[in-house]
């Protein structure tokens, strides 16, 4: 049966990275900064959580990167073609109030949550500042974007070519020393949350990251997401996904993070073997008909 959600637009912006307008007024009148959906592709799917990154009239946004099954999968979706469910909006608003200076750090795919957050902080009053991280200049996603909400902007790539040569935590310590800064945002691989949130620990910088542990339902029943923060259990479905970056066990996150890379390297390579064609290319044959 065909979905209810029909895809509006779609746009590959890197190696691997997607960005993907999904029709659902009840997500795109109602989402807030820092929220997620539920998304299942097919009624044999299983359901991944992505987050909101913009809304437009009765759609809303998601940019992802095609790594397992499923988001290999939804990147094969095309204008006109309809997703199965989409549940949401759901988790609990970025905290955006006003703070005074607030600097938002994305690292790869992660600066994508980054803009929303950045017009809402903005909204309010604050002076905001955008650092995005990237591996290369060819991995940069939302620039202008961010160029457009922010007040001030940075770019820094790990081979220097574009912007900063070196990492965000490397520039977000530049501005730390050059002016009072009154909160963090920081969304990306779990590692680069934990290396650039010490930045601001010694300070005692207010600091947030989103937490992108597994899900299941995303309502708080099946505890997969399950995450260690100030020594107390929260799931970050409900309780999150953002929260203080300095309470966070980020050890026992990514080690969760770990728990199925083989099962999902097995799912994967069994979807790409399925779909493949007989040139070599996962279009199913699609691109040769």
């Amino acid at each position: 049966m065909k979905g209810l959600y029909r895809v509006e637009r779609k746009e590959q912006l890197a190696d691997k990275i997607y960005q993907m307008w999904i029709r659902a007024p009840h997500v795109a009148h109602h989402a807030q900064a820092g929220q997620f959906v539920m998304i299942r592709l097919d009624e044999k799917g299983e359901r991944i959580p992505l987050t909101i990154s913009a809304t437009d009239g009765d759609s809303f946004r998601v940019i992802f990167m095609a790594v397992g099954k499923t988001t290999t999968h939804l990147a094969a979706f095309k204008a006109g073609d309809h997703v199965s469910d989409v549940a949401g909006p759901l988790g609990k608003p970025s905290d955006v109030k006003k703070y005074g200076t607030c600097v938002l750090v994305g690292g790869g795919v992660g600066s994508a949550n980054l803009p929303i957050i950045a017009r809402a902080a903005k909204a309010l009053g604050n002076r905001v500042i955008g650092i995005i991280g990237a591996r290369n200049a060819s991995m940069v996603i939302v620039e202008d974007e961010m160029k457009n909400a922010c007040d001030e902007f940075h770019l820094a790539t790990d081979d220097g070519s574009k912007g900063f040569h070196g990492f965000a935590a490397d520039v977000l310590k530049q501005v730390m020393a050059q002016e009072k800064v009154d909160a963090v945002w920081i969304i990306g691989p779990a590692i680069m949350m934990k290396v650039t949130a010490e930045c601001t620990r010694a300070a005692g910088i207010k600091t947030f990251v989103s937490l992108n542990p597994i899900m299941v339902d995303g309502t708080g029943m099946c505890g997969s997401c399950r995450v260690t923060v100030g020594g107390e259990t929260k799931f970050a479905c409900v309780d999150g996904p953002e929260f203080d970056a300095h309470k966070v066990d980020f050890a026992a996150l990514m080690q969760r993070l770990r728990i199925y890379t083989g099962e999902e390297k097995v799912s994967l390579e069994r979807y790409q073997a399925k779909h493949a064609c007989a040139c070599g290319c996962d279009c199913g044959g699609e691109k040769h008909a």
